[in-house]
């Protein structure tokens, strides 16, 4: 029954239920609003919702990667989209004048797009991808719920009202994406981030000394950047209270924060120019680390550099070791909250083609390459045995194993590889240290089942 104390239009819309094991608490939308979808469709059409919200949030960042950039990012995707699919299943179970208007969900992702410079054309792919998805999944349904003597008509008619509603959907989101950009493209902080996308992509046409007023940052100075990051899509006044502490914490005298989406930031910080390698200080390091894990945010680290040259370089070099956490993460491996590029310079380069990364990765690592915590433990031990020049007693001490286990290891390992550790040497250790660090990301293939 609806809300309404009606039947449904279309009775086939509550037999729908989801595939998998899916708990209404995974909806990303606030628990009001399940509980009205529930009232008004019943609970397993409502999970059947959620549970295809995934799959096509997936073919839409997979399809328009500019629309994804963060897990905050996705996650506001997530609940937008998943406010438009809700939408679709009320109107096709009691008609297209049952729809709420577009919710703040789904516009908040629009104006999140105008802050983030991704242009109205690929905003509107993106909705057009998550339609095709979403109609797809709907008529297969259709299909399997409905009596042959009616599916044709039922068909066309779910084809109709669907088409008809993203229309008025996607002509909302145009209105407010237009009107945000208005407000937004008159702003200080937009025209601060315009600046600064500028710097990063066409410096050399850029009068340095009026950037750095119109940024109130002095751009001839050292500087070190920083990418910082959260999972939540709130919180921006504290990703940008984190950016600037931990850059105090690293020398910097003066800051320059550039939030750039939901849940993430760029910034800089005049440090000394002292020479240094990138490499950080036992004390800072550990209390940026502590800051970051109090607060449930990840930071990324470039090294320094002086002028607009190093201002560019160590932003590229900060994004570098992010996307090497977010690599790190899909490989299920612990997070670190906070990553100094100099640590992951060699991961980072490498791991550039993932396609030619695993290729090579699996080729020197055979055997060893398989899945599962046996293998793995293989690798690890085989990993730190080569980097400590072959001593049992500081593997065993690292690993927390004993040196037998070690030698069983290591002898197991190279009867896996069957061919001495000395032959190829170097591309072994650099093989298990991708596999060490990336997990799945470089042991499967790009296109197979994880």
């Amino acid at each position: 029954m609806t809300k309404t104390g009606r039947p449904p239009r279309r009775a086939w819309i509550a037999r729908l239920g989801p595939q998998g094991e899916i708990d209404l608490d995974r909806a990303a939308s606030p628990r009001a609003i399940v509980d009205d979808a529930v009232a008004r469709v019943g609970a397993d059409p409502v999970r059947w919702a959620i549970e295809l919200n995934s799959a096509v949030l997936r073919r839409i960042v997979g399809e328009v990667p500019a629309l994804g950039g963060s897990p905050a990012a996705v996650e506001m995707l997530r609940r937008g989209n998943e406010a438009t699919t809700l939408r679709a299943l009320f109107t096709l179970a009691e008609g297209p004048a049952a729809a709420p208007p577009a919710d703040e969900a789904i516009l908040e992702g629009i104006r999140e797009f105008v802050h983030r410079a991704i242009p109205l054309e690929r905003v509107l792919h993106g909705v057009r991808v998550g339609h095709a998805a979403t109609t797809e999944a709907f008529l297969r349904a259709c299909a399997e719920l409905v009596g042959p003597e009616d599916a044709v008509d039922e068909v066309t008619a779910i084809s109709r009202e669907l088409f008809s509603y993203v229309d008025e959907l996607s002509d909302t989101m145009i209105r407010t994406y237009l009107a945000e950009h208005e407000v937004w493209s008159t702003s200080a902080a937009a025209a601060r981030a315009d600046l600064v996308r500028s710097l990063l992509s066409d410096a050399a046409s850029m009068d340095v000394d009026e950037a750095s007023r119109a940024l109130g940052y002095n751009l001839r100075r050292t500087h070190e950047a920083v990418v910082v990051w959260s999972d939540s899509p709130k919180g921006g006044s504290a990703l940008q209270a984190a950016a600037i502490e931990v850059l105090r914490a690293r020398g910097a005298t003066t800051t320059l924060v550039i939030p750039v989406a939901s849940g993430r930031l760029w910034a800089w910080g005049t440090v000394p120019p002292d020479g240094t390698d990138g490499t950080h200080p036992a004390g800072s390091w550990e209390t940026i680390t502590e800051a970051l894990s109090r607060q449930r945010m990840r930071a990324a680290f470039g090294t320094p550099g002086s002028g607009v040259a190093g201002f560019r370089r160590s932003h590229r070099e900060a994004e570098r070791g992010e996307r090497v956490e977010r690599l790190r993460r899909e490989a299920g491996r612990a997070p670190r909250h906070a990553t100094a590029y100099a640590d992951v310079a060699a991961i980072a380069l490498l791991a550039t083609d993932l396609d030619a990364v695993g290729d090579f990765v699996r080729r020197e690592l055979g055997g060893l390459a398989a899945r599962g915590a046996p293998m793995e433990a293989l690798r690890t031990t085989l990993y730190h045995y080569i980097g400590a020049e072959r001593s049992l007693v500081d593997v065993a001490r690292r690993l927390h194993v004993a040196r037998g286990t070690v030698t069983y290891r290591v002898k197991r390992a190279q009867e896996v590889l069957g061919h001495d550790l000395d032959d190829r040497r170097f591309a072994l250790h650099t093989a298990l240290a991708l596999a060490e660090e990336l997990g799945d990301a470089v042991l499967l293939p790009r296109d197979a089942d994880r």
